[in-house]
């Protein structure tokens, strides 16, 4: 049956900021309406302006191209009357090849594996919801798929295939095979489907129990007195039992705050830090053409780029290879040593930036996809020839370490330790 667009889609409801912690009400919805803290930057709620017939017909789109693009090849080259082609799965084999099966397996799960899992469990999930009750087990589906949602990186590889295919011009001849086509539209259709997907609307319908709502002044008890946690994987907010200290619609845990969140990113950050010296220092690529060629280091990269007048290209490399490790690792020690010495100035900002980091980290992986396809692409001997250096594997390693510390760090704690300092303050002053 169509919605109306005046019609709300959600009802009120008391919610728990992720970014800060506030519980606050939240009106109702209607479809397209967003709902914002009051406190801090984060989005709360959105209510999708599709159904979710039309988010199924974009998953099984999804699916198809997705289909098309692992089964047929991306790009193929040819130089020295030999010829070459490549698909997705061509640069993990090279990486194999050359003793780097573990970073192959990082490019075939982000590229395919994430990517399906997440479209499939989305399909079944949305396919299920046309029953009276759905199972119970289709709830523990949806939170598989969200949870690959970060790792489906199809948009970032796009990106790298376009970087190879720049890099190649000077070196051959290529063209672009139908892969290529159905991974451009791929990109468009994740996107649509992913922007059109209700999520608050399927717990609704997994689960359509009552949210919690209160008045101004029960919001304000709950708020103090610490009653209710919001469900860090569903966003229900619930108030738990020592009996069960579970979110009563999916069954996760409930937390007030992301157990040992400090001591765990540090860890990450740490790590990342140690990694990121190797990433820069060892070489990330060899070319050797005509018998010459040297190893290049990711910062070696960028200035061929620029010396062969690459400006733009250089400058996609430079921000996703250099940039963005950089902005994360700096953003989340920032982040850390804030939170540890209760900093009580931008916390806003601070919020906004934690954002941005959790965002932008999967960027980088553009070297990482570039590097695989042109080591499976460009393999002609003594002619030309392109090998993956032992760097990338460091650089794909700092990649991921950022982008897990970025998922465990909890940006309430910056809150509560400008609460607890802004009040250790008061009663001294």
């Amino acid at each position: 049956m169509p919605f109306s667009a005046d019609q709300p889609s959600t009802q009120p409801q008391l919610q728990a900021c992720p970014g800060c912690g506030l519980l606050q009400s939240v009106p109702p919805l209607t479809h397209g309406m967003s709902a914002v803290c009051s406190r801090c930057p984060t989005r709360l709620l959105r209510a999708a302006s599709h159904q979710f017939d039309q988010t199924i017909a974009l998953t099984v789109a999804a699916l198809v191209l997705l289909s098309i693009m692992c089964t047929t090849t991306l790009m193929g080259v040819q130089t020295a009357g030999i010829a070459l082609q490549a698909g997705l799965f061509s640069g993990p084999a090279e990486l194999v090849h050359r003793g780097m099966s573990g970073l192959a397996v990082v490019v075939v799960f982000v590229t395919a594996v994430a990517p399906f899992g997440k479209l499939a469990g989305t399909l079944y999930v949305l396919i299920r919801l046309r029953e009276v009750s759905p199972p119970p087990h289709v709830r523990r589906v949806f939170i598989l798929a969200e949870k690959l949602r970060p790792w489906s990186m199809i948009e970032v590889f796009v990106f790298g295939v376009f970087v190879a295919y720049v890099k190649l011009g000077d070196l051959v001849q290529i063209r672009l095979e139908p892969g290529v086509y159905a991974l451009l539209a791929l990109t468009v259709v994740v996107i649509w489907a992913d922007s059109a997907l209700d999520r608050e609307a399927v717990w609704d319908r997994l689960d359509p129990r009552d949210p919690i709502s209160v008045s101004a002044a029960g919001e304000t008890a709950f708020r103090e007195k610490g009653l209710a946690i919001g469900c860090e994987t569903c966003g229900l907010v619930s108030v738990p039992t020592i009996d069960h200290p579970r979110c009563p619609r999916c069954e996760a845990t409930l937390h007030p705050r992301k157990p040992d969140s400090i001591s765990r990113t540090w860890a990450l950050v740490i790590a990342a830090i140690v990694l990121y010296i190797p990433a820069n220092v060892y070489p990330v690529l060899t070319v050797v053409q005509l018998g010459a060629g040297a190893p290049s280091t990711i910062l070696g990269g960028v200035q061929e780029l620029v010396e062969s007048g690459m400006y733009p290209l250089a400058a996609l490399v430079f921000f996703a290879s250099i940039a963005v490790p950089m902005l994360k690792l700096v953003g989340l020690s920032f982040m850390l040593i804030a939170t540890q010495t209760g900093h009580t100035g931008w916390l806003r900002d601070r919020t906004r930036l934690y954002h941005i980091v959790r965002w932008i980290g999967r960027w980088s992986m553009i070297d990482i996809f570039m590097e695989a396809l042109l080591g499976a692409l460009v393999r002609f001997g003594s002619v030309v020839t392109i090998e993956p250096g032992i760097g990338a594997v460091a650089f794909c390693a700092v990649v991921i370490l950022t982008i897990i510390a970025a998922e465990i760090f909890d940006p309430r704690l910056m809150w509560d330790a400008s609460a607890r300092s802004a009040a250790s303050h008061a009663a001294t002053a």
